[in-house]
């Protein structure tokens, strides 16, 4: 790769985008091909001489809300954003941050207690939202609607990023703001990995991410009742329980539990279990 990917990215995204499309006047003697530079710097709310810096390459370390605003000034689609972020780390040169490392094991005796689970929908997660091991149970519930996609699993980033999330989570809105406080939380003691990951979702996001992170207050919730629109089985409304695992990484157990009988009649024909073995509360 050049020296200069992000600054060429940029500026031919630029050159592409025409003023219209942006809701500008196309205006007289238009010598440059798509947006000038002052347009852009004006809709992204940045300097010219920024901005130039950043398309001749003598700037290589944009933060994560100049990423956003340029890519939101431009109108960049989602797979804009992942090429925006992935070459922003690149120039950079910070494609891993240093500090603690998010824990990607799980204890025998937890992976025991998720088998005496089984096959209820039990997953464990680290401090990031990555899930590290999980039941037969949460397998059948999030598997079908495309959280073990790819190659990592992280339940913030479907959340946030995947459009199937938005109906998978009929109150999406809440289930975001859920999973953004535990990330906040994160933020604020200053771990580089979840500040990371904040850059990620900034960019890949935008205002909806960026929004939440800078409201004031709120806290995750502990336990409380979901609903999941399951491809298969419909509407399912699910009690959920958050444990804290008594480790320094930092890892947490969720389990769900029917909150009504026909999740629980729902649950039992995914799982195979026979009638009446998983409680609705």
């Amino acid at each position: 790769m050049s020296d200069n990917e992000l600054g060429r990215f940029l500026r031919e995204r630029r050159e592409a985008t025409t003023p219209a499309e942006v809701g500008l006047p196309a205006g007289p003697r238009r010598r440059t091909p798509g947006l000038r530079r002052s347009e852009v710097a004006t809709l992204a709310g940045v300097s010219v001489d920024y901005l130039t810096r950043l398309e001749q390459g003598r700037d290589q370390r944009p933060s994560p809300e100049v990423l956003n605003a340029l890519a939101t000034a431009l109108g960049f689609s989602r797979a804009d954003r992942e090429n925006l972020r992935w070459l922003g780390k690149a120039a950079s040169g910070v494609m891993c941050p240093a500090g603690h490392m998010p824990g990607t094991e799980v204890r025998p005796t937890v992976r025991a207690l998720l088998g005496r689970l089984e096959p209820g929908p039990a997953v464990v997660l680290n401090r990031l939202g990555d899930v590290l091991a999980a039941t037969s149970g949460y397998d059948a519930l999030f598997r079908p609607v495309g959280l073990f996609d790819g190659r990592r699993h992280n339940i913030v980033r479907f959340v946030m990023v995947d459009p199937r999330a938005r109906d998978v989570f009929p109150d999406w809105g809440r289930v975001a703001e859920g999973h953004i406080a535990q990330l906040k939380s994160e933020v604020r003691r200053g771990d580089p990995h979840a500040v990371e990951l904040a850059g990620d979702l900034t960019v890949l996001v935008g205002a909806e991410f960026t929004e939440r992170m800078a409201a004031p207050g709120g806290f995750p919730e502990r336990s409380g009742v979901e609903l999941l629109a399951h491809p298969e089985v419909g509407l399912l409304r699910l009690a959920f329980e958050v444990l804290d695992l008594p480790d320094a990484d930092e890892q947490r157990l969720i389990v769900h539990l029917p909150a009504d009988e026909a999740t629980r009649v729902a649950l039992d024909r995914l799982s195979g279990r026979r009638p009446g073995a998983l409680r609705a509360v």
